[in-house]
Formats: C-alpha cells, structure tokens, sequence
C-alpha cells in the first residue's frame, strides 16, 4: 500500500507541470474560442454582447462560407488520394520495382533526397515561387512556351475555373515528396523474402504491389491519408499568398482557414471568425475520428 501511494505521489508530481501547461496553452484557448464564438467580440470591448448561437446562424446562410467548405471537402477527397497514389507509385519504384528481380531502381537513394527536395521549402516561399511559375504573361515558366508557340496564355490564378486546380497541383508538388520518403520507410522494413516469395509464385508488379505491398503498409498509408486530410482542411498560407485577393478571384480557391483570418482581421469580427474556427474544429475532428474507424483493419505481422 505505502509502495503503491509513494508511485501515485511521484507519477502526480511528474505529470502535474505537462498536464497543467497542456491545459493552460491548448484547453483553455479552445474553450475562449467556443466562448467567443457566441459573442458579437470586435476585438477591443472588454464585455462583449453574448448573442448565443447568432453566428452559427449567420454562418450556415453564408455564401461565402459554403464556397469554403466546398473547396475544402474538394481537397479533402482529392489531396489525400492523388498524394498517396501518387507517393506509392515512385516509392514502389524506387525500391521494389527495377524489372530486374526484387529491388529498387539505380540511384534510388538520390531520387528520394530529389523528391524531398519541395518539402523542405516554407509553404510562404512556395506560393511566392509559383506566383512567377503561373505569371499570365511571357515571363511565366508556363505561359512563356505557350506564347511563344502562338497560344493564349493561361490564366492560371487568374482564372476562377482554373485557379483552384493551380492551388491543388501546388500542392500536390509539396506533399508528394515527403510521403514518398515515408512510404519508402516503410517498404523497407518488410522483409524482402515475402517480395521474392511472390515473384517465385509468378506474381507480376501489379499483383505483388496489390497484394503484398498494400496490406503491408497498410497502417502507414492510414496515417498519411488522416494528416493529407487535416491539411486539406486547416490549408491556409498557400492559398492566402498565391492567390489573387487572398483566396481569389471570386472566392474561386477561399477555405475556411482563409475566411476565418479575413472575418477577424480585415473585418474584426472576431466572434463570426471563432465560429468559423469551431465549425472547422469538429470538421476537423470528425474527418479524423471517420478515418481511423472506416480504415481500421486487422494487424498483419511479418
């Protein structure tokens, strides 16, 4: 008993600085942002008008707001699976797929500090980069060929139908990388006999990618698919720096995130903007609790 109270006493003292700076930083912001929300806060009154769920209200016959989540449930769909397909295509090349037996392509190990490469850049430095690549004129990386091969230039952020797909292929070019490495991570760690069983069984690159490399990987690939997914809903610098307006034109790329920083800091409305923060709080939370449960799986061991 006296044993028993003495490693309660130590485990409480070891714990009580972490849980109470975890409550101060992290709870309690999100519990004045719930606060907040229900309040007409313009970011300068000491006592706000409580107005209850007003802004909730105002928010769900917004416009605007539905433009957001529209182009975010977008990225929700398509970032996390053109990333991950994309990402287990190069890293099932890169190390089990040279046509030559079981192993990856010569020059592998360059390939995957190459593919890391767009990762490593600040999200800010890439939109800044990009805004020069899709230039509407002849100074453009992209535009410049195509007129000096006779054709129109593409308005690629300037454009309301194109410049969303801009904003995803930027991306796309980011994240693909890093998932790549972590992919290739994890190929590595499955044991190159079950690769050469199958082959000797006369299993294809198809068949052995589908059954061998996929099931193996497959808790991997479940943790990609949850962190693409929240950065496909708490997505904002890209947007709010490469973008025409800020999430422009015409509300064509805004997302939540971007509207959140609008409402509370071009129009200070920073109780619609907490609100706007809440909803995409349990966006968030709910997209990752589906996840884990829909992906769930039995554990294979090797």
């Amino acid at each position: 008993m006296y044993n028993a109270h003495r490693r309660s006493l130590f485990l409480f003292a070891f714990l009580a600085a972490p849980v109470t700076l975890y409550l101060v930083y992290v709870i309690s912001p999100y519990v004045q942002a719930f606060y907040i929300a229900m309040t007409d806060w313009r970011g300068v009154s000491a006592t706000p008008e409580f107005v209850g769920l007003d802004n909730f209200v105002r928010l769900f016959s917004d416009g605007i707001f539905w433009k957001a989540v529209t182009h975010n449930l977008a990225l929700l769909v398509l970032l996390p699976l053109l990333t991950i397909v994309i990402a287990l295509f190069f890293a099932f090349l890169l190390n089990v797929g040279n046509g030559r037996g079981v192993g990856g392509v010569a020059g592998s190990k360059f390939y995957r500090v190459v593919f890391f490469f767009p990762h490593v850049l600040a999200v800010a430095v890439v939109a800044v980069l990009f805004q020069q690549v899709f230039r509407p004129d002849g100074s453009g990386m992209l535009n410049g060929p195509l007129m000096a091969l006779g054709a129109r230039p593409v308005g690629f952020l300037s454009d309301p139908d194109v410049a969303f797909w801009s904003v995803l292929g930027v991306m796309l070019w980011q994240a693909v990388g890093f998932y790549v490495v972590l992919f290739s991570a994890g190929l590595a760690s499955i044991p190159r006999d079950m690769f050469e069983a199958a082959q000797i069984d006369g299993a294809g690159r198809v068949s052995m990618f589908v059954r061998v490399t996929l099931p193996l990987l497959w808790d991997t690939i479940q943790v990609a698919w949850v962190y693409l997914g929240i950065l496909a809903l708490d997505v904002f610098a890209i947007v709010w720096v490469m973008t025409d307006q800020h999430g422009g034109p015409d509300f064509s790329t805004t997302v939540m995130a971007a509207e959140i920083y609008r409402n509370a800091f071009h129009y200070f409305r920073f109780g619609y903007a907490s609100a706007l923060g809440v909803v995409m709080f349990f966006f968030t939370i709910g997209f990752t609790i589906l996840s884990l449960r829909l992906s769930r799986r039995e554990r294979i061991e090797y």
